[in-house]
């Protein structure tokens, strides 16, 4: 898959450089996976490289819960950003994390958060891999409500099988062709 995908993260990454020749492709952050194990993920880079700075500044303008951080119409998101979220090519990067073994396909998508900043029981979450998309994804993705996520999380945890994995990855592709929980 990453083969295929390869041509297309090239291209789009050139796309993104030139749009902002002084700023990098590729926008790279912590995240928490499975056990609490930190690491690194990819992504183009869809917003001003200030973004993170910037976020205290916009923190009213949030529609999701703690520690979610959404903004409609968020003025950090570049013109290209706009494309490359609504269609989620951004995410395409994703891939070599679930080669290298750090993400799965399917499983709860990771935060920036450390692990110790989860409350209790939202640490059953990091009991499975994450994934590039998820239960949340399909069912609930314009919910701003952080615990139910993790309730989703919780259910896919107990229910994971292949076939809930092959479900899952079916209802994605409409959800991302229906833009659904793009802004």
């Amino acid at each position: 898959m990453c083969a295929l995908t390869l041509p297309i993260v090239v291209i789009v990454a050139a796309i993104v450089k030139a749009s902002s020749p002084t700023n990098p492709a590729f926008y790279q952050q912590l995240r928490t996976g499975q056990d609490g194990r930190r690491f690194r993920i990819w992504k183009l880079r869809t917003m001003a490289p200030d973004a993170d700075d910037r976020r205290s500044e916009l923190a009213h303008l949030n529609s999701r819960t703690w520690p979610d951080f959404k903004i409609a119409n968020d003025p950090r998101v570049t013109r290209v950003g706009r494309v490359l979220r609504a269609t989620s090519v951004d995410e395409l990067p994703q891939l070599w994390s679930v080669l290298s073994g750090a993400m799965s396909l399917v499983g709860p998508r990771p935060t920036s958060m450390a692990p110790d900043r989860y409350a209790e029981w939202h640490r059953a979450r990091l009991a499975v891999p994450p994934g590039v998309t998820g239960l949340w994804q399909v069912v609930a993705r314009d919910d701003p409500s952080f615990d139910r996520r993790v309730r989703l999380d919780l259910e896919y945890a107990a229910r994971r099988s292949l076939l809930l994995d092959l479900e899952i990855l079916c209802r994605t592709v409409p959800s991302v062709l229906r833009f659904r929980g793009v802004r």
